[in-house]
């Protein structure tokens, strides 16, 4: 990890592409990330970009808009460029973790192979156990959303250029989608909206979402997690009217 924060955000931003993580289970990863010792403004743009740059996502977006690869350098620029400058916002704004509750990472270099398999399984029941219930209560909660909230009446509303995009990322946010399958909705709403508030959808759900707002609050205090959806929000949302 570089010592400058500027190439430590760059440097997060890109190694997202070689963790095929969705975004309800690289929240558990970021938090992790940052009581080992990784600082917030590199852990964070690493959790915003992972699930959208990583080959599965980008070949699942490739085939999703008819092996077309602008949706795809669309996609991946754009969440780079949003993460891109939160990290360097989090650089400035934030000296501590932000965690709700300190961890104690112990080192496992003088442990047997047998106490690190034993370890690591031990860590995969307490992140299960830990994460998964946000996780199902928030895939409830989106599901009663899918079922009480009408996409038709959505669409009805998001006819102007800057209303389209307020409407795709809400309907990002309350779909919950994996980043692995966002694509093919996107693509069955290519005639009712425009490229930017397809695109705006795209980057947007799998930073934000109900399910791992959910886990973000289990992870780190409230008051930093509101703050980072505003971030997002705002740079989403004003970086779909430039394009």
């Amino acid at each position: 990890m570089p010592k400058n924060k500027v190439l430590a955000v760059l440097y997060a931003t890109l190694i997202g592409a070689l963790f095929p993580a969705c975004e309800c289970g690289i929240v558990p990863i970021a938090r992790r990330l940052v009581a080992k010792g990784v600082p917030l403004y590199a852990a964070i743009p690493f959790m915003l970009t992972g699930p959208i740059i990583n080959p599965v996502v980008l070949f699942s977006t490739f085939i999703a808009f008819g092996s077309s690869l602008k949706m795809v350098l669309y996609r991946s620029g754009f969440a780079l460029a949003v993460a891109i400058l939160i990290g360097w916002v989090l650089a400035v704004q934030y000296k501590d973790d932000q965690l709700r509750k300190k961890e104690v990472i112990s080192s496992s270099m003088s442990k047997t192979l047998k106490e690190k398999w034993m370890g690591t399984l031990e860590h995969s029941i307490d992140e299960f156990f830990s994460s998964g219930k946000y996780l199902i209560i928030g895939a409830f909660v989106a599901s009663a959303m899918q079922t009480f909230v009408k996409t038709s009446t959505l669409m009805q509303l998001g006819q102007g250029k800057v209303s389209s995009s307020l409407i795709m990322m809400a309907l990002a946010f309350v779909l919950s989608l994996c980043s692995e399958a966002d694509a093919f909705i996107a693509s069955s709403f290519q005639s009712t909206f425009s490229f930017s508030a397809l695109t705006a959808f795209l980057v947007y759900g799998p930073m934000i979402d109900i399910k791992n707002t959910l886990m973000l609050l289990q992870s780190f205090k409230t008051r930093f997690v509101v703050l980072l959806i505003a971030y997002i929000t705002v740079f989403v949302f004003v970086g779909s009217l430039l394009i």
